[in-house]
């Protein structure tokens, strides 16, 4: 559901109803420094940070990013750094105290179930972030976008307080060539016996393949699926073979694209169904297929307690409801290769649209690709940066071609984004599943808005 759209409050409102709430685990570091700035409003922020055993962390991250009262809407956003195969030490306490309060504050004060879903694609804060989420007590992993193979062993040894490494992805490497990120959980337990519950991991997947890959050669025990088709919001799986695009520019996806399910339940885990299940009847079709329930996002993204700005909101519920909305599956707009949804209106929707005629700039970085210099060292390129820097860097002028910055796109989804050379704000880049055109039933009559309790209501009737 993108940066920030499935927060805490959302998540909590779902664990509070006796579901498994998730809560978006990518770039927490970027959405705490700007809740920061913008006044931290309601004071929550501070409120779950005071429950950090490490004061001293949080006093630097305060006294760097908190602005009393927020920031000027004409001034810019301080900037984080870019996330490094070696960061610094900041950058580590920033983003394991912001994956501890996103959960913890999900998780305060009720008994329910939280997770936290990260990307595979986005490696390099990986470790930290779990910790984060585990020093909260997070439930629940979710990961998908990628073969996070790695993962379930990392999480045993985080749970041991044990140090732990992640072998990154880098183009350009020949025979033993590897490279890793590393982490020592050490200076964040209060003493070296301190050992953390161990979340279930969930792999989210497309295909009966990549789960039997995962069920018998991951580093650790995986404990179930999520098993997602192409209607689903954000980063979809490509399609199986050669991509062909029809008419309209979008992926043609057909028979091959459909897991086997006989297949993914005979390896004995549970599986949830993902991808348009957002509506009544839709459990009871996925038990019935063998699954033990199902993965809603898009009919959440659009609730009142999701990370969405309340306007955007109001204009996708608006767009909805007069029939106006097309969600647009793009083959290319990602850097990281996997097609991405894009939720577009008509003319008379308001709804902005981040596209290329953005000026390109990379000040984010969530999604760079390493790759290997001559001399062996690492370099970082985005296919949407600037495209004489990505040239300059060994890249091809064609993987820059209708790249967005997905990054900036998503944090603007949520009223915060950056202001930009001109006085302007980065414009968002709204994503949502094939259901987001028919999202306004989700609205009773006479309303505008509608909560995660009616959503649930609506699923369990």
């Amino acid at each position: 559901m993108g940066v920030g759209v499935s927060n805490w409050r959302l998540a909590r409102a779902v664990s509070q109803a006796g579901q498994l709430g998730v809560v978006s685990g990518t770039a927490l570091d970027l959405l705490l420094t700007r809740r920061l700035q913008s006044g931290d409003p309601g004071g929550h922020m501070a409120e779950a940070a005071a429950r950090f055993p490490f004061p001293a962390i949080v006093e630097r991250v305060w006294k760097r990013y908190f602005v009393e009262g927020g920031k000027s809407v004409a001034k810019k956003f301080m900037g984080v750094p870019m996330h490094a195969l070696k960061p610094s030490q900041d950058l580590v306490d920033l983003t394991v105290l912001a994956n501890f309060v996103e959960v913890n504050l999900a998780k305060h004060g009720h008994p329910g179930l939280v997770g936290i879903n990260l990307l595979e694609k986005i490696q390099l804060p990986t470790i930290p972030s779990l910790f984060g989420a585990m020093m909260a007590g997070v439930d629940y992993v979710l990961m998908g976008a990628g073969i996070p193979r790695a993962i379930p062993g990392i999480l045993d040894q985080l749970a041991q307080g044990q140090a732990t490494r992640l072998k990154i992805d880098v183009q350009g490497t020949t025979g033993d060539q590897e490279y890793f990120t590393e982490f020592d959980p050490a200076p964040y337990l209060k003493s070296p016996e301190q050992r953390l519950d161990r979340p279930k991991f969930l792999a989210i997947v497309s295909s009966a393949t990549l789960a039997i890959a995962l069920a018998r050669k991951s580093s650790g025990r995986v404990d179930g699926f999520v098993v997602e088709g192409w209607t689903a919001g954000g980063h979809n799986a490509p399609p199986r073979g050669t991509m062909h695009i029809d008419a309209a520019g979008e992926p043609i996806y057909g028979e091959r694209d459909l897991p086997d399910l006989q297949k993914i339940a005979a390896l004995g885990l549970p599986y949830w169904l993902a991808g348009s299940f957002g509506e009544r009847g839709k459990i009871a079709e996925a038990q019935a297929l063998g699954a033990v329930g199902i993965q809603v996002g898009t009919a959440f993204a659009f609730c009142e307690e999701s990370g969405i700005d309340p306007e955007l909101k109001q204009k996708v519920l608006d767009g909805s409801r007069r029939g106006i909305l097309r969600v647009f599956t793009d083959p290319v707009a990602s850097p990281t290769g996997f097609p991405f949804k894009i939720i577009q209106g008509g003319p008379d929707t308001s709804i902005p649209v981040c596209g290329e005629d953005r000026v390109r700039i990379c000040d984010l970085g969530y999604l760079r690709h390493l790759f290997r210099k001559p001399d062996g060292n690492v370099g970082y390129r985005c296919p949407s940066e600037p495209v004489a820097d990505y040239l300059r860097k060994g890249g091809t002028n064609e993987d820059t071609v209708g790249r967005q910055c997905v990054c900036n796109g998503l944090i603007s989804t949520l009223g915060l984004g950056q202001t930009v050379a001109d006085g302007s704000t980065e414009k968002p880049l709204l994503t949502g599943g094939d259901d987001a055109v028919v999202v306004a039933r989700f609205l009773e009559p006479g309303k505008s808005s509608y909560r995660a309790l009616d959503v649930i209501a609506r699923l369990l009737s």
